[in-house]
């Protein structure tokens, strides 16, 4: 019997991610007590359908009886059943947006902010992570990379794709960014605020970008990052990392930055990496 368990963190697409499960003819459990996994397995074994593909879903909503998951994952392996541990991971900005969407409260702070209620569950799941054969981290996964991921992976026996990469603008005159792995100053490059014809547009439009790009130090900038990132990427990667958080940040976030994020962003899936962009501030001003 093929024995997989999915767990991860709340909000990072383990509903979803157990609908993939069923399309694969996986029998599907949701929110199952870890106390109860050896008496549910048994179940299986009996069971006159011939169930041969088990996918649970265990996480924080099994509350006190989390606590029991190790010791039923060791009883079904002491009765010779292996398994596997799918954690699904999304970075902290991810999880907060998706619980705004939702409007729904953190389940371990309800009454609470969201980002206490994130910051508890990753110190709970910390050694089931550990532990886990697979790592998906969903923050810029749509539903079918997330299908082609857990194909790829659970079919094909491949491992998960390569770290995924967000590229983020933002202004430090708003605060910087809290949750950048590397951040990148561009305060350096002459400023396109201070060009009266240029205030009212955005690094998006053309001609900011002409100006940005046209002095010298841009290009050189934007090629340095890019061969440090191709150096450090592989690194990343094989030390474990899913995901890779890039701040590129000038004084208002509108301008400097977001030219320079989205050519850094365009340049990245260029050579063949998961790259997600994000513009933090530029509507801001």
């Amino acid at each position: 019997m093929e024995f997989l368990l999915i767990t991860g963190m709340s909000g990072a697409g383990k509903s979803q991610a157990m609908k993939v499960m069923e399309d694969m003819n996986y029998y599907c459990m949701d929110n199952l007590p870890p106390a109860l996994l050896p008496n549910f397995v048994e179940l299986c074994y009996e069971s006159r359908r011939d169930i041969d593909k088990v996918a649970l879903v265990v996480d924080i909503r099994s509350g006190e009886f989390f606590d029991h998951l190790f010791k039923g994952l060791e009883e079904i392996k002491g009765r010779g059943i292996e398994y596997k541990i799918l954690f699904l991971d999304a970075s902290d900005n991810t999880l907060i947006k998706r619980y705004k969407e939702l409007r729904r409260p953190h389940p371990l702070n309800p009454e609470g902010s969201i980002i206490a209620g994130i910051e508890e569950e990753r110190s709970m799941l910390n050694e089931v992570k550990k532990r886990a054969d697979y790592i998906i981290d969903t923050s810029n996964l749509t539903l079918g990379m997330l299908k082609e991921e857990m194909s790829n992976i659970l079919l094909k026996g491949k491992k998960s794709r390569n770290i995924s990469i967000s590229v983020s603008s933002f202004g430090f005159k708003h605060g910087t960014l809290l949750d950048g792995d590397l951040i990148f100053d561009v305060r350096f490059i002459p400023n396109p605020f201070y060009i009266p014809e240029l205030r009212e547009f955005t690094g998006k439009d053309q001609n900011v970008k002409d100006y940005v790009f046209g002095w010298p130090e841009t290009n050189i900038f934007i090629s340095k990052t890019i061969d440090m990132l191709e150096f450090l990427i592989p690194h990343y990667t094989r030390e474990g990392k899913t995901q890779l958080i890039l701040g590129i940040g000038c004084t208002g976030g509108v301008h400097r930055s977001v030219a320079i994020a989205n050519k850094i962003a365009e340049i990245l899936i260029a050579n063949g990496h998961r790259v997600a962009i994000n513009h933090r501030d530029y509507k801001l001003r």
